[in-house]
Protein backbone atom coordinates (compact mmCIF):
# COMPACT_ATOMS: atom_id res chain seq x y z
CA UNK A 1 0.00 0.00 0.00
CA UNK A 2 0.97 3.60 -0.65
CA UNK A 3 2.40 5.27 2.16
CA UNK A 4 1.83 9.18 2.47
CA UNK A 5 2.51 11.41 4.98
CA UNK A 6 0.21 14.71 4.48
CA UNK A 7 0.29 16.31 8.38
CA UNK A 8 3.66 17.78 8.54
CA UNK A 9 2.12 20.33 11.03
CA UNK A 10 1.79 17.87 13.83
CA UNK A 11 5.73 16.89 13.20
CA UNK A 12 8.49 16.47 10.81
CA UNK A 13 11.13 13.85 10.25
CA UNK A 14 14.39 14.55 11.38
CA UNK A 15 17.18 15.84 8.32
CA UNK A 16 20.01 13.69 7.64
CA UNK A 17 22.15 17.05 7.96
CA UNK A 18 20.16 17.38 11.26
CA UNK A 19 21.16 13.60 12.83
CA UNK A 20 24.75 13.64 11.17
CA UNK A 21 25.36 16.75 13.16
CA UNK A 22 23.58 15.68 16.59
CA UNK A 23 25.28 12.03 16.49
CA UNK A 24 28.56 12.82 18.14
CA UNK A 25 26.99 14.71 21.29
CA UNK A 26 25.37 11.32 21.78
CA UNK A 27 28.43 9.38 22.16
CA UNK A 28 32.54 11.01 22.19
CA UNK A 29 31.13 14.55 23.01
CA UNK A 30 29.00 14.11 26.01
CA UNK A 31 30.11 16.41 28.35
CA UNK A 32 28.06 18.42 30.41
CA UNK A 33 27.88 22.37 29.25
CA UNK A 34 28.37 23.49 32.77
CA UNK A 35 31.25 21.72 33.48
CA UNK A 36 34.85 23.40 33.00
CA UNK A 37 37.21 20.85 31.89
CA UNK A 38 37.45 20.11 28.04
CA UNK A 39 34.76 18.19 27.88
CA UNK A 40 32.31 20.24 29.11
CA UNK A 41 33.51 23.42 27.04
CA UNK A 42 33.33 21.41 23.73
CA UNK A 43 29.51 20.98 24.30
CA UNK A 44 29.64 24.46 25.80
CA UNK A 45 30.86 25.47 22.46
CA UNK A 46 27.92 23.47 20.77
CA UNK A 47 25.67 24.84 22.63
CA UNK A 48 26.56 28.75 21.83
CA UNK A 49 27.02 27.90 17.91
CA UNK A 50 23.33 26.64 18.28
CA UNK A 51 22.14 29.56 20.06
CA UNK A 52 23.69 31.73 17.04
CA UNK A 53 21.87 29.75 14.14
CA UNK A 54 18.87 29.89 16.21
CA UNK A 55 18.99 34.19 16.60
CA UNK A 56 20.02 34.29 12.78
CA UNK A 57 16.86 32.43 11.60
CA UNK A 58 14.84 35.17 13.51
CA UNK A 59 17.33 37.76 13.36
CA UNK A 60 17.70 38.08 17.11
CA UNK A 61 20.76 38.39 19.32
CA UNK A 62 22.48 35.60 20.59
CA UNK A 63 21.90 36.23 23.91
CA UNK A 64 18.20 36.77 23.78
CA UNK A 65 17.54 32.86 23.11
CA UNK A 66 16.93 30.48 25.79
CA UNK A 67 16.49 27.04 24.87
CA UNK A 68 13.65 25.03 26.50
CA UNK A 69 12.52 21.28 26.48
CA UNK A 70 9.26 22.22 23.36
CA UNK A 71 7.48 25.04 22.23
CA UNK A 72 4.75 24.49 24.87
CA UNK A 73 7.34 24.80 27.48
CA UNK A 74 8.47 28.33 25.89
CA UNK A 75 4.77 29.67 25.57
CA UNK A 76 4.51 28.33 29.33
CA UNK A 77 7.54 30.26 30.53
CA UNK A 78 6.64 33.08 28.23
CA UNK A 79 2.98 33.49 29.81
CA UNK A 80 3.17 32.22 33.32
CA UNK A 81 6.74 33.37 34.07
CA UNK A 82 5.86 37.24 33.30
CA UNK A 83 2.43 36.61 34.38
CA UNK A 84 3.99 35.64 38.26
CA UNK A 85 6.57 38.57 38.08
CA UNK A 86 4.28 40.81 37.89
CA UNK A 87 1.05 39.58 39.67
CA UNK A 88 0.65 42.11 42.90
CA UNK A 89 0.45 45.21 40.24
CA UNK A 90 -1.32 43.86 36.97
CA UNK A 91 -3.27 40.58 36.12
CA UNK A 92 -4.59 41.22 32.98
CA UNK A 93 -3.29 39.42 29.83
CA UNK A 94 -5.06 39.34 26.20
CA UNK A 95 -4.76 36.69 23.92
CA UNK A 96 -6.90 35.05 20.59
CA UNK A 97 -9.80 32.64 20.31
CA UNK A 98 -7.67 31.11 18.45
CA UNK A 99 -4.52 30.08 19.98
CA UNK A 100 -2.62 26.65 20.28
CA UNK A 101 -4.02 24.70 23.47
CA UNK A 102 -0.01 25.34 25.08
CA UNK A 103 -1.36 28.66 25.12
CA UNK A 104 -5.40 28.61 25.41
CA UNK A 105 -5.21 26.70 28.30
CA UNK A 106 -2.39 27.86 30.40
CA UNK A 107 -4.42 31.34 30.05
CA UNK A 108 -7.42 29.14 31.82
CA UNK A 109 -5.36 27.68 34.33
CA UNK A 110 -4.05 31.91 35.06
CA UNK A 111 -8.20 32.61 35.26
CA UNK A 112 -8.50 30.12 37.96
CA UNK A 113 -5.11 31.80 39.68
CA UNK A 114 -7.29 34.89 39.83
CA UNK A 115 -5.97 37.03 36.19
CA UNK A 116 -8.21 38.52 33.96
CA UNK A 117 -8.06 37.47 30.44
CA UNK A 118 -9.51 38.48 27.52
CA UNK A 119 -9.59 35.95 24.55
CA UNK A 120 -10.51 38.37 21.39
CA UNK A 121 -13.25 36.68 18.43
CA UNK A 122 -11.32 36.70 15.06
CA UNK A 123 -13.85 36.60 11.83
CA UNK A 124 -14.47 34.27 9.57
CA UNK A 125 -10.99 34.31 8.22
CA UNK A 126 -9.29 33.81 11.45
CA UNK A 127 -7.87 37.01 11.91
CA UNK A 128 -8.15 39.26 15.37
CA UNK A 129 -9.48 43.17 14.64
CA UNK A 130 -6.82 45.63 16.14
CA UNK A 131 -10.03 47.62 17.33
CA UNK A 132 -11.06 44.99 19.09
CA UNK A 133 -7.80 44.80 20.40
CA UNK A 134 -7.37 48.59 21.20
CA UNK A 135 -10.33 48.63 23.03
CA UNK A 136 -9.30 45.74 25.47
CA UNK A 137 -6.30 47.17 26.79
CA UNK A 138 -6.26 48.63 30.09
CA UNK A 139 -4.06 49.92 32.85
CA UNK A 140 -3.65 46.43 34.44
CA UNK A 141 -2.64 44.67 31.17
CA UNK A 142 0.77 43.63 31.09
CA UNK A 143 0.59 40.81 27.97
CA UNK A 144 -0.38 40.79 24.94
CA UNK A 145 0.00 37.05 23.44
CA UNK A 146 -1.20 36.33 19.37
CA UNK A 147 -0.49 33.12 17.36
CA UNK A 148 1.64 34.37 13.82
CA UNK A 149 0.73 31.18 12.45
CA UNK A 150 -2.50 29.25 13.39
CA UNK A 151 -1.64 25.39 13.44
CA UNK A 152 -5.29 24.33 11.82
CA UNK A 153 -5.63 26.90 9.32
CA UNK A 154 -2.64 28.22 8.85
CA UNK A 155 -3.99 31.63 9.05
CA UNK A 156 -1.29 34.42 9.52
CA UNK A 157 -1.54 37.32 11.63
CA UNK A 158 -0.53 41.04 11.11
CA UNK A 159 1.65 40.55 14.17
CA UNK A 160 3.48 43.77 13.64
CA UNK A 161 0.27 45.89 13.46
CA UNK A 162 -0.66 43.98 17.32
CA UNK A 163 2.97 44.79 18.44
CA UNK A 164 2.61 48.40 17.64
CA UNK A 165 -1.10 48.82 19.31
CA UNK A 166 0.92 46.80 22.65
CA UNK A 167 4.42 48.61 22.42
CA UNK A 168 2.26 52.32 22.49
CA UNK A 169 0.80 51.03 25.36
CA UNK A 170 4.01 50.13 27.36
CA UNK A 171 2.94 46.14 26.68
CA UNK A 172 5.35 43.49 26.08
CA UNK A 173 3.98 41.37 23.26
CA UNK A 174 4.75 37.47 22.50
CA UNK A 175 4.26 35.44 19.82
CA UNK A 176 3.92 31.48 19.50
CA UNK A 177 5.35 30.82 16.25
CA UNK A 178 6.01 27.16 16.26
CA UNK A 179 4.13 27.38 12.83
CA UNK A 180 5.54 30.46 11.60
CA UNK A 181 9.46 29.51 12.07
CA UNK A 182 10.81 27.83 8.43
CA UNK A 183 7.77 28.13 6.51
CA UNK A 184 7.49 32.13 6.24
CA UNK A 185 10.61 34.51 6.95
CA UNK A 186 10.39 35.81 10.30
CA UNK A 187 11.94 38.80 11.86
CA UNK A 188 11.63 39.35 15.60
CA UNK A 189 12.85 42.84 15.28
CA UNK A 190 10.61 43.33 12.16
CA UNK A 191 7.44 42.04 14.17
CA UNK A 192 8.53 43.74 16.92
CA UNK A 193 7.80 41.20 19.43
CA UNK A 194 9.24 40.90 22.84
CA UNK A 195 8.87 37.42 22.94
CA UNK A 196 8.67 34.43 20.43
CA UNK A 197 8.34 30.75 20.81
CA UNK A 198 9.57 27.82 18.18
CA UNK A 199 10.29 24.07 18.13
CA UNK A 200 12.62 21.35 16.78
CA UNK A 201 10.39 19.18 15.37
CA UNK A 202 8.27 21.48 13.30
CA UNK A 203 11.34 22.46 11.09
CA UNK A 204 13.11 18.81 10.70
CA UNK A 205 14.74 19.06 13.97
CA UNK A 206 14.48 16.48 16.71
CA UNK A 207 11.80 16.11 19.51
CA UNK A 208 12.11 17.40 22.45
CA UNK A 209 13.71 20.89 22.34
CA UNK A 210 12.71 24.28 21.42
CA UNK A 211 13.55 27.75 22.03
CA UNK A 212 12.07 31.32 23.41
CA UNK A 213 13.45 34.49 22.33
CA UNK A 214 13.30 37.18 24.87
CA UNK A 215 14.51 40.60 23.93
CA UNK A 216 17.22 42.37 26.60
CA UNK A 217 15.59 44.18 29.43
CA UNK A 218 12.87 41.85 29.79
CA UNK A 219 12.19 39.58 32.90
CA UNK A 220 10.05 36.56 34.15
CA UNK A 221 10.29 34.01 36.69
CA UNK A 222 11.37 30.90 35.70
CA UNK A 223 9.28 27.46 35.69
CA UNK A 224 12.07 25.48 36.44
CA UNK A 225 14.71 26.00 39.75
CA UNK A 226 18.17 24.37 40.24
CA UNK A 227 21.85 25.51 38.16
CA UNK A 228 20.43 28.30 36.59
CA UNK A 229 21.04 27.23 33.08
CA UNK A 230 19.94 29.84 30.44
CA UNK A 231 20.31 32.68 32.00
CA UNK A 232 19.05 31.74 34.97
CA UNK A 233 14.97 31.00 33.16
CA UNK A 234 15.45 27.50 32.58
CA UNK A 235 17.79 25.43 35.10
CA UNK A 236 18.31 21.81 34.04
CA UNK A 237 21.61 19.93 32.29
CA UNK A 238 21.00 21.26 28.51
CA UNK A 239 19.73 18.92 26.09
CA UNK A 240 23.05 19.24 24.13
CA UNK A 241 22.40 16.83 21.22
CA UNK A 242 18.52 18.16 20.71
CA UNK A 243 20.13 21.94 21.10
CA UNK A 244 23.05 20.90 18.18
CA UNK A 245 20.13 19.89 16.02
CA UNK A 246 17.79 22.30 16.94
CA UNK A 247 20.84 24.55 15.98
CA UNK A 248 21.51 22.76 12.83
CA UNK A 249 17.70 22.64 11.62
CA UNK A 250 17.61 26.40 11.42
CA UNK A 251 20.61 27.05 9.92
CA UNK A 252 19.37 24.94 7.13
CA UNK A 253 16.19 26.58 7.28
CA UNK A 254 17.15 30.07 7.15
CA UNK A 255 19.57 28.80 3.83
CA UNK A 256 16.67 27.76 2.07
CA UNK A 257 13.55 29.45 3.57
CA UNK A 258 12.75 30.89 -0.18
CA UNK A 259 13.16 27.51 -1.82
CA UNK A 260 11.06 25.72 0.26
CA UNK A 261 8.14 28.55 0.41
CA UNK A 262 7.95 28.27 -3.43
CA UNK A 263 8.02 24.30 -2.44
CA UNK A 264 5.37 23.80 -0.12
CA UNK A 265 2.91 26.45 -2.06
CA UNK A 266 2.86 24.64 -4.81
CA UNK A 267 2.44 21.22 -3.74
CA UNK A 268 -0.16 23.12 -1.59
CA UNK A 269 -2.21 24.68 -4.16
CA UNK A 270 -1.84 21.42 -6.35
CA UNK A 271 -4.12 19.74 -3.57
CA UNK A 272 -6.39 22.44 -3.12
CA UNK A 273 -6.74 22.37 -6.88
CA UNK A 274 -7.34 18.74 -6.89
CA UNK A 275 -9.77 18.50 -4.32
CA UNK A 276 -12.13 21.52 -5.59
CA UNK A 277 -12.19 20.38 -8.78
CA UNK A 278 -13.06 17.07 -7.94
CA UNK A 279 -15.20 17.57 -5.04
CA UNK A 280 -17.91 20.29 -5.61
CA UNK A 281 -19.17 20.26 -1.11
CA UNK A 282 -15.08 20.86 -0.90
CA UNK A 283 -14.53 24.44 0.49
CA UNK A 284 -11.20 25.85 2.02
CA UNK A 285 -11.34 27.63 5.25
CA UNK A 286 -9.69 30.97 5.88
CA UNK A 287 -8.63 30.72 1.90
CA UNK A 288 -9.15 34.46 1.15
CA UNK A 289 -6.44 35.71 3.97
CA UNK A 290 -2.48 35.13 4.23
CA UNK A 291 -1.74 31.66 4.91
CA UNK A 292 1.92 29.54 5.54
CA UNK A 293 2.47 28.07 2.23
CA UNK A 294 2.08 24.27 3.48
CA UNK A 295 -0.90 24.47 5.21
CA UNK A 296 -4.94 24.08 4.25
CA UNK A 297 -7.93 23.32 5.79
CA UNK A 298 -10.98 21.98 3.88
CA UNK A 299 -14.03 21.04 5.01
CA UNK A 300 -16.36 18.49 3.37
CA UNK A 301 -19.76 19.31 4.51
CA UNK A 302 -21.19 15.69 3.65
CA UNK A 303 -18.81 13.92 5.15
CA UNK A 304 -17.91 13.58 8.98
CA UNK A 305 -13.98 13.83 9.06
CA UNK A 306 -13.43 11.16 11.43
CA UNK A 307 -14.61 8.61 8.65
CA UNK A 308 -12.84 10.59 6.28
CA UNK A 309 -9.83 10.10 8.76
CA UNK A 310 -10.58 6.43 9.03
CA UNK A 311 -10.47 5.99 4.95
CA UNK A 312 -7.87 7.73 4.20
CA UNK A 313 -5.64 6.18 6.58
CA UNK A 314 -6.80 3.00 5.24
CA UNK A 315 -5.32 4.14 1.71
CA UNK A 316 -2.34 5.10 3.64
CA UNK A 317 -2.40 8.80 3.72
CA UNK A 318 -1.63 10.11 7.18
CA UNK A 319 -3.88 13.61 7.75
CA UNK A 320 -5.04 15.10 10.53
CA UNK A 321 -8.75 17.09 11.51
CA UNK A 322 -6.88 19.40 13.84
CA UNK A 323 -4.22 20.20 16.10
CA UNK A 324 -1.67 16.91 17.10
CA UNK A 325 -1.97 18.06 20.44
CA UNK A 326 -5.77 17.93 20.74
CA UNK A 327 -6.34 14.97 18.74
CA UNK A 328 -7.94 13.09 22.19
CA UNK A 329 -10.46 15.52 21.88
CA UNK A 330 -13.82 14.78 20.43
CA UNK A 331 -15.25 18.13 20.31
CA UNK A 332 -15.25 20.93 17.60
CA UNK A 333 -12.17 22.35 16.52
CA UNK A 334 -11.81 25.69 18.97
CA UNK A 335 -10.35 27.58 15.88
CA UNK A 336 -13.31 26.68 13.33
CA UNK A 337 -15.87 27.53 15.42
CA UNK A 338 -14.35 30.96 16.32
CA UNK A 339 -14.51 31.45 13.05
CA UNK A 340 -18.30 31.00 13.19
CA UNK A 341 -17.89 27.26 10.15
CA UNK A 342 -21.16 25.92 10.89
CA UNK A 343 -21.82 22.34 12.31
CA UNK A 344 -21.53 20.14 9.10
CA UNK A 345 -18.03 21.80 8.23
CA UNK A 346 -17.02 21.78 11.67
CA UNK A 347 -17.07 18.18 12.17
CA UNK A 348 -16.25 17.81 8.36
CA UNK A 349 -12.59 19.44 8.36
CA UNK A 350 -9.44 18.48 7.45
CA UNK A 351 -6.20 19.70 7.76
CA UNK A 352 -3.66 19.00 5.21
CA UNK A 353 0.04 19.66 5.35
CA UNK A 354 2.74 19.17 2.78
CA UNK A 355 6.48 19.22 3.61
CA UNK A 356 9.63 18.55 2.06
CA UNK A 357 9.56 15.02 0.83
CA UNK A 358 5.53 15.32 -0.58
CA UNK A 359 5.76 14.61 -4.50
CA UNK A 360 3.02 15.66 -7.09
CA UNK A 361 2.22 11.99 -6.97
CA UNK A 362 1.80 11.47 -3.60
CA UNK A 363 -0.68 14.65 -4.03
CA UNK A 364 -2.55 13.18 -7.04
CA UNK A 365 -3.17 10.08 -5.32
CA UNK A 366 -4.31 11.81 -2.34
CA UNK A 367 -7.09 13.90 -4.39
CA UNK A 368 -8.18 10.60 -6.39
CA UNK A 369 -8.82 8.59 -3.56
CA UNK A 370 -10.22 11.79 -1.72
CA UNK A 371 -12.54 11.64 -4.73
CA UNK A 372 -13.67 8.02 -4.18
CA UNK A 373 -14.72 8.39 -0.87
CA UNK A 374 -16.49 11.63 -1.45
CA UNK A 375 -18.31 10.32 -4.49
CA UNK A 376 -19.60 6.95 -2.32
Amino acid sequence: MKKVFLDYNSTTPVSEEVLGTMLPFFTEKFGNPSSTHSFGQEALHAVNKARLQVATLIGAKVDEIIFTGSGTESNNLAITGLARLGKAEKNHIITSSVEHSSVFNQCKQLEEEGFDVTYLPVDSHGLISINDLKKSINDKTFLVSIILANNETGTIQNLKEIAEVATENFIPTHTDAVQAVGKIPVSVEELGVDMLSLSGHKIYGPKGVGALFMTRGLNLLPLLLGGGQERKKRSGTENVPGIVGLGKACELASNNIDINFEFFRSKRDRLEQGILSAIPFAKINGESTERTPNTTNISFSKMESETLLVKLDFSGIAVSSGSACGAASKSASRTLTAMGLPSNELYSSIRFSVGKDTTDEEIDYTVKIMSKICSK
